[in-house]
């Protein structure tokens, strides 16, 4: 019997980003409850923008989530000659088509990559969503590099079935692994949560708080892995 036992457990990610989080709570015996709240929307110029650029020109790609490593991928099969992913399973969207990371941070978020990041004064290409905060970009700038930033893609609610409304309330537990999730949650429900709620950093849970939740606990390991070893301990100890 697993850690979780039996804990239903909202999962607010978007279609198709669900899986691996889904299976990481099911190994531990929790019941998955899979509600995508946001849906990835492409940029036309945005898109334009990226396919635009020449890989070649940039001494660094950096990609901010999965999501941008995938718009990075659709617009172009090589790199520039280093990358850098804000956390592990961005990495492996770049890894998985046959390219090499060089850096991921220990802390995975912007501020965690920015302290990583060396100086220099070469070229950077970041991608990152249309409302991506602009902590990476002012601290690689303030590092030396010179900032290309695209934004290809923007996270827009998606629309809830009454019936998967019923079972999110309904639940014991919700982990919220970005502030766009958090901000649809209230779009669909309001103010109103199960009894446990999870953020995976310090950025997601300010955005959980600002939308009128009340976060339980924050992720001391900002990935997907840690974000469901936070419930696990919380669970465990009722801190």
């Amino acid at each position: 019997m697993g850690t979780l036992a039996g804990c239903r457990v909202v999962v607010t990610r978007a279609g198709g980003q669900a899986d691996g989080l889904a299976e990481l709570l099911r190994e531990r015996g929790a019941v998955p409850v899979v509600v995508p709240l946001v849906q990835i929307v492409a940029e036309p110029d945005g898109v334009a923008a990226l396919a635009a650029v020449d890989p070649g020109a940039f001494d660094w790609l950096v990609v901010t989530s999965p999501n941008a490593a995938e718009a990075y991928l659709q617009g172009h099969r090589r790199t520039p000659a280093q990358v850098a992913a804000v956390g592990a399973a961005t990495a492996a969207v770049l890894t998985g088509a046959g390219h090499q990371v060089q850096l991921v941070p220990a802390r995975q978020r912007a501020e965690g990559l920015v302290h990583e990041f060396p100086a220099g004064l070469g070229r950077v290409l970041l991608v990152q969503a249309q409302a991506g905060e602009a902590v990476l970009a002012d601290g690689l700038a303030a590092k030396g590099w010179t900032l290309t930033v695209v934004r290809p893609y923007r996270a827009a609610p998606a629309q809830v079935t009454p019936a998967d409304a019923a079972r999110a309330l309904a639940a014991d537990a919700v982990l919220f692994a970005s502030g766009s999730a958090a901000r649809a949650w209230t779009v669909a429900f309001g103010p109103v949560a199960p009894p446990t709620v999870v953020a995976i950093g310090p950025q997601t849970a300010a955005v959980v708080t600002a939308v009128g939740l009340k976060v339980t606990v924050i992720a001391a390991d900002h990935s997907l892995p840690g974000l469901v070893q936070a419930l696990e301990q919380h669970l465990a100890t009722g801190k």
